[in-house]
């Protein structure tokens, strides 16, 4: 495990969640992972700072409003098999880590768990969450909502970065 300085990765993160990244979230009786395609990495309120955006509608949004940290894993490797199940399938149905094939490991400072794989790791300390207000909603942005479940934006301090 290398450590680095969140911000030293930041533009080959970011690069990485266009293909998809995973966040890993432990609730009050369950730990799922999904597959996220929108992140942001930067400070806020002075402190390192991760934002992940998750529907209202995906059962992972139940189980990070219970929660007081998250992980994000971008993969070194080809995932996107993995990528894929992670971000089409409902941990409400299916164990996703099971049928990926996935382990999940300790994390140093968050009590949600970290993926065992090779890349880069964020382990993050929920400090805002932000529901998104559909009248602030840019109008040409609406199209992606036509389900009206629109993205709660969470904000995390980065306690931990490191590489697998």
């Amino acid at each position: 495990m290398k450590e680095f300085r969140y911000h030293e990765k930041a533009g080959e993160v970011l690069k990485q969640v266009e293909e998809g990244a995973f966040l890993v979230v432990k609730g009050k009786e369950k730990t799922n992972v999904m597959t996220i395609g929108w992140a942001l990495v930067g400070v806020m309120w002075r402190r390192p700072t991760m934002m992940v955006a998750v529907r209202t509608s995906r059962f992972t949004h139940k189980l990070i409003e219970e929660a007081e940290s998250f992980t994000v894993s971008f993969p070194a490797g080809d995932m996107k098999k993995e990528i894929g199940i992670c971000g089409s399938k409902s941990g409400r149905d299916l164990d996703k880590f099971k049928e990926c094939g996935l382990s999940v490991l300790k994390s140093k400072k968050v009590g949600a768990p970290v993926l065992k794989i090779p890349g880069y790791h964020f382990e993050c300390r929920i400090v805002n969450k932000a529901p998104t207000d559909p009248k602030f909603l840019s109008p040409d942005l609406e199209s992606i909502y036509p389900a009206k479940d629109y993205h709660t934006l969470y904000f995390g301090e980065i306690l931990a970065s490191y590489q697998t």
